[in-house]
C-alpha cells in the first residue's frame, strides 16, 4: 500500500527504539541537491550546514535513546555520487549519532540481491523506497511481514563493516 509523504515522515517522530534503512542503489543524485554534489566533486569543503535538518533530527533521536542507522549495500570503484554520499552525508551525520554499515560486494555474493531501499522502524513497520532514473526518490510503500524484512535486515548487517572501517581501507577508491 503507497504511504504519504506526511505518513511516511511521521513514522520519524513516532518510533520508539530504532530506525533501520538498507540503501542498494550507488546513484541517489535524483534527489540530492545537485549543487552540493558539484560543490564536493570540486574539492570544495562541506558547508556548515549541509544537511543540518536530517542532522539535527538523528541527534535529537539518540539523545532521547533511540537508534538510527543503515547498511549500504555497494560495489568499488564507487561512483561520483557515492564518494559524495559517503564523504559528506556519512561523515556529518555519523557525527549527529546515526550509525552506518558498508556492506561491500565487489568480490563476493550479494546476500539482499533483490531486496529493495527500506526503512524498518521498531522491527514492525516497513516502508520500501521506490526511486526512478538517477536515483529519483518517486514515492514508499508500507510493507507487512516485518520478519521477511528482518531477516534482510540481519543479513545485511551480519555481512556489512562499521563505515569508519571501510571508509578507512577504501575512501574514496
Amino acid at each position: 500500500m503507497t504511504i504519504s509523504p506526511a505518513d511516511f515522515d511521521g513514522l520519524f517522530e513516532t518510533f520508539g527504539r530504532e530506525a533501520f534503512r538498507l540503501e542498494t542503489l550507488d546513484d541517489y543524485s535524483g534527489s540530492s541537491d545537485p549543487a552540493m554534489i558539484r560543490a564536493f566533486l570540486a574539492g570544495e569543503p562541506r558547508p556548515a550546514d549541509y544537511n543540518q535538518s536530517w542532522a539535527d533530527e538523528v541527534r535529537a533521536h539518540v539523545e532521547s535513546g533511540r537508534r538510527v542507522y543503515r547498511v549500504h549495500v555497494l560495489t568499488r570503484p564507487l561512483t561520483d555520487y557515492l564518494r559524495f554520499e559517503l564523504g559528506w552525508g556519512y561523515a556529518k551525520n555519523q557525527e549527529a549519532g546515526e550509525e552506518f554499515f558498508v556492506l561491500d560486494v565487489t568480490d563476493g555474493p550479494n546476500p539482499v540481491a533483490g531486496v529493495p531501499d527500506f526503512w524498518m522502524f521498531d522491527e514492525s513497520r516497513v516502508v520500501s523506497m521506490e526511486y526512478g532514473e538517477g536515483g529519483a526518490f518517486t514515492g514508499a510503500r508500507e510493507r507487512g511481514d516485518a520478519a521477511e524484512w528482518v531477516r534482510a535486515r540481519d543479513a545485511a548487517l551480519g555481512a556489512a563493516v562499521p563505515f569508519g572501517e571501510w571508509w578507512g581501507r577504501y575512501g574514496g577508491a
